[in-house]
């Protein structure tokens, strides 16, 4: 909703408030301010001009030398616009004017002849091209013939205006008309709202003896105001008129359509004007359309009418789509001289579904189906039969043709205020309360601790207590309400430990480089089971949007490795993605068994310090470290087993074990894999996050810094090709005893030297003693424990 100022001040006093002012105010009574906007901005030395003569440039057949009375002097300025003509009052630009877009009019000489200024159209002066009328949407905009030479154009145009941009919420159909917001801003400064004054003669002649009315569906058409005006003169409107239009985001067209729109704006209650003479019949019939009726609308689309649409009929064909759409064989022309105003309430449902059913969404039927003031109906048509009188030369026919089965009655909430207050967690005194309501305009009565509050039929939101409780927050101020902690002997709000675990895993994944991803949780049937860990029967949607997105995921992997194909292929070769998100497995219910995983894919340079000529690039080692490094974090201890897993490399891939069980994989994306992505060495890891978070973490211990000296010794054992490193240190950490602190693999041996089928493997073991320094021979025979126990595991020491 877009909302002038100026004419605001119709309504209600502003005088005191600024533009910027009044836009935070009301913001922060509930309606949000998107924008303010300045109509005059970058608008300087404009005046309105009259062309005394126009003739043509000697040197250019498409310009015009036009001589301009601008008030005090006589100006030559060069035209373009091909609607210029002498006679004309136009908006002149003098020298030294600045127009939006920082342009600045000089003088200059085109084409041999000297130009002093600029003749203006309405798309110069910064308004948008969709609202400014036909007639001038491709020249100058030329004023009405009595407009003042030489006065500031600004004021004329009344483009010393500012609009504020509204972003309403669906249940607020109050603001969406200037008298709706009239009452907004007179709650928020505390004034009174002044409603048009509506007076004017009336012709002798009677409104029935030319026009008869049925409504044969009253449920969706419960009230129905035509009334008629004869004598119209369709022209132009006033440019006060056509300004306060475009100002609202509305193309002018001519007088009697305007005057609807006007009205449509001002009060909320949509119109339509129909031609009298193109009726026909001289009657008006509200009713269900018939199965293969057809209409064309205003925008020269027909359409097929289904019974259940409500039509506006002559008594023989639609001439409406009741609140959507006037027809085209009622349009009013130049040619007008007889008009129907057209005022009626419809249901919201049957224009929602008309709407829908032809794709057709205009200002009336936006405003119908979120619910109009049913006692704003007549006045309104009142309203434009006295605008049409003024505007048009109309003589407004005695009385209007009624149908009426409307309910106007006002609801009634009662509430108390300590329901009020304890809602807020706040203390409004009750005479306050009892002054915000007044400033709604809300009449309301005090008894027995009971707030008995009479809503106006303008705010439909307006049902139930709590409405009433947000009423008195907005204008008592939202941020007048106490900012408090809660209390109790529980306090809630706070993580749980899986939560606090799955954030220190995100955190952990980020401070190690990678950069967190979010795909799709649905994927095609193909891609559903690729690189699973435990692949089941897929779940497929019953109305998928397309096939790729047809099939539930059971692995992070498949998106992970798209989206580094997305990012190599635009020449970002160095990717390390993470994402923490759910996959779905089948289950013996009804829904599918949700697990959360944790998985990453990486490719390119791990390490790139070019300064420093230090290049290394990714490999399996470095997800194997990650892994290693979030299960020290966790405080848990995780194995590896070598293992294979279809689109993976069977050399290079592994499982992740947790207590024996497999919860994870890690390895290289299978070389065929690689080519088919268009993927350069790539490594993905993927790990059930919920086995992993789920069990609780041993408590943190601490030890002393050790006070004794460590012992180490290096041994490196001849091993079948076949046989994994893990299995010996598992033998050593099992001979050791509790001297033998740590164990590590250092050097992996394979080629000259080395018989076929063998390899070295050299281990460091440390032993340590925290109470005391070790002696030689407690160190000895440890480590003869160890060579004995790895002797009979068939692992022979290298000489």
């Amino acid at each position: 909703m877009l909302v002038s100022i100026d004419w605001l001040k119709d309504y209600v006093n502003t005088q005191n408030e600024t533009a910027g002012e009044l836009a935070e105010k009301v913001t922060r009574a509930g309606i949000e301010v998107d924008a303010v906007i300045d109509r005059s901005e970058d608008l300087k030395k404009l005046v309105v001009g009259y062309v005394e003569e126009c003739g043509k440039h000697p040197e250019a057949d498409k310009l015009s030398l036009c001589q301009v009375n601008v008030g005090d002097e006589t100006l030559q300025i060069i035209c373009g616009a091909p609607n210029i003509a002498q006679g004309q009052k136009v908006v002149v630009a003098l020298p030294g004017a600045r127009l939006p877009g920082g342009m600045k009019i000089k003088k200059a000489k085109l084409r041999g002849e000297v130009s002093n200024g600029m003749i203006c159209s309405l798309q110069e002066l910064g308004i948008e091209g969709k609202v400014v009328p036909k007639a001038y949407a491709d020249g100058i905009y030329v004023l009405p013939e009595d407009a003042p030479t030489g006065t500031d154009a600004l004021d004329y145009l009344h483009l010393n205006d500012h609009v504020l941009e509204l972003g309403l919420t669906p249940n607020r159909a109050d603001a969406m008309s200037m008298l709706g917001v009239a009452y907004e801003v007179a709650a928020i400064l505390s004034e009174d709202v002044k409603l048009p004054a509506i007076n004017y003669e009336t012709a002798a002649e009677k409104a029935e003896s030319l026009l008869k009315l049925r409504v044969d569906a009253p449920d969706d058409n419960p009230l129905y105001v035509a009334k008629v005006v004869k004598n119209v003169k369709v022209a132009e409107s006033p440019v006060w008129l056509q300004q306060r239009l475009m100002a609202a985001g509305v193309r002018p067209l001519n007088n009697v359509v305007d005057v609807t729109n006007f009205v449509l704006l001002e009060y909320g209650q949509p119109l339509h004007a129909f031609d009298y003479d193109d009726l026909k019949t001289g009657e008006i019939v509200v009713r269900r359309a018939k199965d293969g009726e057809k209409i064309t609308t205003l925008d020269d689309q027909e359409r097929k009418l289904e019974p259940h649409h409500l039509v506006i009929t002559n008594g023989e064909e639609p001439v409406a789509l009741a609140g959507v759409m006037g027809g085209a064989n009622s349009e009013v022309s130049d040619k007008t001289s007889t008009v129907v105003i057209e005022s009626a309430y419809f249901a919201p449902a049957s224009v929602r579904q008309s709407s829908k059913d032809h794709g057709l969404r205009s200002d009336a039927s936006s405003r119908f189906e979120k619910g109009i003031d049913p006692n704003r109906v007549e006045p309104a048509a009142e309203r434009a039969a006295q605008l049409l009188a003024e505007l048009a030369g109309g003589d407004v026919l005695e009385g209007s043709l009624i149908a009426d089965s409307l309910d106007r009655s006002e609801r009634t909430v009662t509430v108390s205020p300590d329901f009020i207050n304890e809602r807020l967690g706040m203390k409004i005194p009750f005479e306050e309360m009892i002054a915000i309501l007044k400033r709604l305009k809300f009449e309301t009565e005090a008894a027995n601790n009971q707030l008995i509050i009479q809503v106006p039929t303008r705010r439909q939101d307006i049902r139930i207590e709590e409405d009433v409780v947000e009423e008195i927050a907005r204008l008592y101020g939202y941020d007048e309400i106490p900012a408090t902690l809660p209390v109790g002997e529980s306090v809630p709000g706070g993580l749980t430990p899986y939560q606090e675990k799955r954030r220190l895993t995100r955190r952990f994944m980020e401070s190690a480089g990678l950069l967190q991803a979010v795909t799709y949780a649905l994927t095609s049937d193909k891609a559903a089971r690729q690189f699973a860990l435990q692949p089941t029967e897929t779940t497929k949607l019953l109305m998928p949007m397309s096939e790729e997105r047809s099939v539930l995921r059971q692995s992070l992997i498949p998106h992970l490795l798209e989206a580094l194909t997305h990012n190599t292929a635009r020449q970002n070769d160095s990717v390390a993605l993470y994402e923490v998100g759910s996959v779905f497995l089948e289950s013996a219910g009804e829904l599918p068994d949700e697990q959360e995983h944790l998985a990453a894919a990486v490719t390119g340079l791990w390490v790139d310090h070019s300064w420093q000529g230090e290049k290394k690039a990714v490999d399996f080692y470095v997800l194997k470290g990650i892994i290693e490094g979030l299960a020290d974090k966790l405080g848990l201890v995780l194995g590896f087993e070598k293992g294979e897993l279809d689109g993976l490399h069977p050399g290079r891939t592994a499982f992740v074990l947790k207590d024996g069980e497999r919860i994870g994989i890690i390895g290289q994306v299978h070389p065929a894999e690689q080519k088919a992505r268009d993927l350069k060495e790539t490594y993905v890891l993927e790990l059930n996050l919920q086995a992993l978070l789920a069990e609780e973490a041993a408590p943190l211990l601490y030890t002393p810094v050790p006070r004794f000296p460590s012992i180490s010794r290096d041994i490196a054992l001849v091993l079948d090709q076949a046989t994994e490193a893990a299995a010996i240190e598992a033998v050593i950490r099992g001979a050791g005893g509790r001297l033998l602190k740590d164990v590590r693999v250092f050097d992996v041996y394979e080629g000259k030297n080395m018989e076929p089928g063998k390899k070295s493997v050299a281990f460091s073991l440390v032993y340590f003693d925290p109470e005391k320094t070790l002696t030689d021979e407690e160190v000895t025979e440890a480590h003869d424990r160890v060579l004995s126990a790895l002797a009979a595991a068939g692992a022979e020491q290298r000489s």
